[in-house]
């Protein structure tokens, strides 16, 4: 069973959602976080994959033991805690170490989304921001999904910029996800960010309106 099933099997309920959940994705650097705070702003709960995968690695948890034991002082930064882009370098260019890098911390994440997820079964419009929920096969956990989509040229030098990375290390990131055009087909909504951050506000009243 891979892990895209276990999650499935975790969440999706026989029921129909009453509850809307927004499930928000993209491409790495195509901007998912600034929608997301936006959403957030105008008082949508917001459930952040990646702050749970963050919480699986930090000080002091079972993840961090697990990370630096398999990979050493390798991947140790001088406060002692893991060293993420060093992290980043392993796992985006070995899809072996990956795959075993998301088995560690996927189920974290999974259980930590059903513990928010319960905490907030009373409200009417939830966000999952989840990166690769097409990867995952997460599309039956939300009632919607919305796409945060740029060009791939846009993407990858806001992934440069961003992360400090070379052009080939940044084309390995997107390479391990699907590409952008993939994802765009099968989308609810799609948030057009190839412009200024605030063009995205009326995009967004617009998507909230939608019935």
């Amino acid at each position: 069973m891979d892990i895209g099933q276990r999650i499935r099997g975790e969440f999706v309920r026989e029921t129909v959602l009453k509850q809307r959940r927004i499930g928000l994705t993209g491409g790495i650097a195509t901007g998912k976080s600034r929608v997301g705070r936006l959403l957030e702003q105008r008082g949508l709960p917001l459930l952040d994959a990646d702050g749970y995968g963050r919480e699986a690695l930090a000080p002091g948890s079972p993840g961090e033991r697990a990370v630096q034991e398999r990979y050493g002082d390798g991947v140790r930064a001088p406060s002692g805690a893991i060293d993420r882009a060093a992290l980043g370098r392993i796992v985006f260019g070995d899809p072996v170490e990956r795959r075993w890098l998301e088995g560690l911390v996927h189920p974290i994440v999974r259980r930590r989304f059903q513990e928010d997820l319960d905490k907030q079964a009373q409200a009417a419009t939830v966000v999952l921001m989840i990166p690769l929920l097409f990867e995952a096969g997460l599309e039956s956990l939300c009632s919607e999904v919305w796409f945060v989509d740029c060009d791939e040229t846009q993407q990858l030098q806001r992934l440069m910029a961003r992360d400090s990375l070379s052009e080939e290390a940044a084309r390995a990131r997107m390479a391990a996800q699907w590409p952008l055009a993939r994802k765009r087909a099968l989308a609810s909504v799609v948030i057009d960010n190839r412009g200024q951050p605030n063009a995205l506000a009326s995009q967004l009243e617009q998507a909230l309106r939608r019935p």
